[in-house]
């Protein structure tokens, strides 16, 4: 069972569409300072990627998804994506073939996972990549998929505009989080009046203006959490007066405080949590 990590060369990856098995897993693990990045690209089976330590982010045309620990992304087969991973990770990944994925989200998700489900993932990236079909490693499978399938999905999705105008703005935003401006100045900075920016990213994204900006900061403060950054930190990085008004806000979007969010993912995930 090959181990991606930050010293694999490239014979140690076998392409898992090459692999004539309906699941294939792999063990993931970087300690990496830094960024590591997989630019644009698809497999035919579809993939979910278990984050044990760490945070990644997953990027698929219309839209961003932030996993953060005790999380998982789940993507299509034949869904063009990249992901971008900071400082170290930990996790396992299992690609999916068509046909076995009767019950899997049809789209791209983050889900939560439950303790069978990362059991289950753990166990699975320990069978040889060419295992024995049929018997014991088939119902391990058979129950994996089972668990992926009744997983409850997480809102740590942020959807993506299309217009090149909105995309642009994204950038900014994203790139300079702490700025708090108004609809009117970001409209400006787009070059659309304010009715046009808000009638664009209604259109484009399903939000208004203000909760889109909203859920890139409760993406980012996720993505910053999970990195080590304290509650202090992120608040201030965001651009908010106070702890509390940020604490507030993200109680209100994932409801619970930043603080009970991550140590949950930390000490792992109780049945039924």
């Amino acid at each position: 069972m090959p181990i991606l990590t930050d010293s694999s060369v490239a014979s140690d990856w076998i392409e898992p569409d090459e692999v004539a098995r309906p699941v294939v897993t792999y063990g993931m693990a970087s300690n990496k300072i830094g960024t590591i990045e997989l630019d644009l690209h698809r497999h035919a089976k579809g993939q979910i990627m278990l984050v044990q330590r760490g945070a990644l982010s997953c990027r698929v045309e219309g839209g961003l998804w932030i996993v953060p620990p005790r999380s998982a992304v789940w993507i299509p087969g034949g869904a063009l994506h990249a992901i971008k991973a900071t400082g170290s990770l930990e996790g396992y990944s299992a690609f999916v073939a068509a046909g076995f994925d009767a019950g899997l989200p049809q789209r791209c998700c983050t889900v939560a996972v439950t303790p069978l489900l990362r059991e289950l993932l753990f166990r699975a990236a320990r069978l040889p990549l060419f295992y024995d079909e049929g018997g014991a490693n088939s119902r391990l499978l058979a129950v994996l998929l089972d668990e992926i399938a009744a997983a409850e999905i997480e809102d740590l999705h942020l959807p993506m505009p299309v217009d090149p105008r909105l995309r642009t703005l994204a950038d900014l935003m994203m790139a300079a989080p702490s700025e708090r401006g108004s609809l009117e100045g970001w409209a400006e900075r787009a070059g659309l009046s304010e009715r046009t920016l808000g009638r664009l990213i209604s259109r484009e994204t399903g939000m208004s203006f203000g909760r889109w900006r909203q859920q890139l900061g409760v993406m980012l403060a996720v993505q910053w959490l999970a990195d080590g950054a304290s509650i202090q930190q992120v608040a201030a990085d965001l651009g908010y007066e106070s702890v509390p008004s940020f604490v507030t806000m993200f109680r209100k979007t994932l409801g619970t405080s930043p603080g009970r969010y991550m140590a949950e993912r930390h000490a792992g995930r109780t049945a039924g949590s």
